[in-house]
């Protein structure tokens, strides 16, 4: 007999209440205004928008803190696909930008601080860390600039690139993760971002009870599992217990051997899952799936 209820399992597949998802407009509103009042970056070219678990509307009650991308749109950075020039694409007509991304990390923290007080700012690797309090949740600020990911015929996606300050760029492309994830939700009746909700809930619940999660396999990969199941297990079972296990059975047998799952791709569908350069391996994935199945006693 399966751990959880079928009930059980319907009610972890719902979004948080109204009130938590209005978090996420309230911490977009409060560093809109930050930067609106700050001298410096009041006169550069920004764009700020939600991205992670709120943004995605797969969040559980258990994500306590909202994502929240600056973009710096007056320059970009950009790669070019093999055999192509920057002449090829009109770049060669381009100056360079006087303004680096690390000036603009260190405005957006002054911003930050001149807003919400200097104890109230946290300053970590990747972001940059809004305190939560009694009337505002934790909110990650992540600084980033405009990246172009060029095509041969000229034509490119637009994502975000940051350096951390330990000096690792990063590259994701968080409004194609939406616009995806929306679609793949209206194909699967709905059900893409209830079993997204229902895998990572289950996972803080194995951390509850006392099991020792690998902590690679973060609620970012598990979304991203999900979204390579295929739409048709998602909409032949009947009930959320059958879904759940025919999910994980469909990822444990595509995750034995590399070559099975070599070109699943993010949500976004830009970048790979499951290749060398990532933190987590098909091991740890394999692993964790087996773990999960004896947790739901499947």
């Amino acid at each position: 007999m399966a751990k959880f209820t079928e009930k059980t399992l319907t009610y972890w597949t719902k979004p948080p209440s109204d009130t938590e998802e209005s978090k996420l407009e309230n911490a977009e509103r409060m560093v809109r205004e930050a930067i609106s009042e700050d001298e410096t970056l009041k006169s550069k070219s920004t764009e700020t928008f939600g991205q992670g678990s709120y943004a995605n509307n797969t969040n559980v009650k258990n994500n306590s803190d909202i994502d929240i991308n600056v973009r710096y749109t007056g320059g970009f950075y950009f790669i070019l696909p093999p055999n192509t020039e920057e002449k090829d694409v009109g770049l060669d007509k381009l100056s360079g930008s006087s303004y680096s991304y690390t000036e603009f990390k260190n405005d957006i923290e002054t911003a930050l601080v001149n807003k919400f007080g200097r104890k109230e700012v946290v300053r970590n690797d990747k972001c940059i860390t809004i305190k939560e309090n009694s009337y505002r949740v934790e909110t990650d600020v992540v600084p980033t600039w405009n990246y172009r990911l060029y095509s041969e015929n000229g034509n490119y996606e637009l994502g975000s690139k940051f350096i951390t300050d330990s000096n690792r760029w990063v590259i994701n492309y968080p409004k194609q993760h939406i616009e995806n994830g929306i679609d793949k939700n209206k194909k699967t009746s709905r059900r893409f971002k209830r079993l997204t909700r229902l895998h990572k809930k289950i996972r803080y619940e194995m951390i509850d009870d006392g099991l020792t999660v690998n902590s690679n396999i973060k609620s970012f990969l598990l979304e991203c599992l999900v979204w390579n199941v295929p739409n048709n297990i998602f909409d032949d079972y009947d009930t959320w217990n059958e879904r759940l296990k025919q999910s994980i059975i469909y990822l444990y047998q595509n995750t034995k051997e590399q070559e099975k799952c070599n070109e699943w791709e993010e949500v976004s569908e830009l970048l790979y899952l499951i290749r060398d350069s990532r933190k987590w391996t098909r091991k740890d994935i394999n692993d964790y799936l087996l773990q999960l199945w004896g947790y739901l006693e499947y």
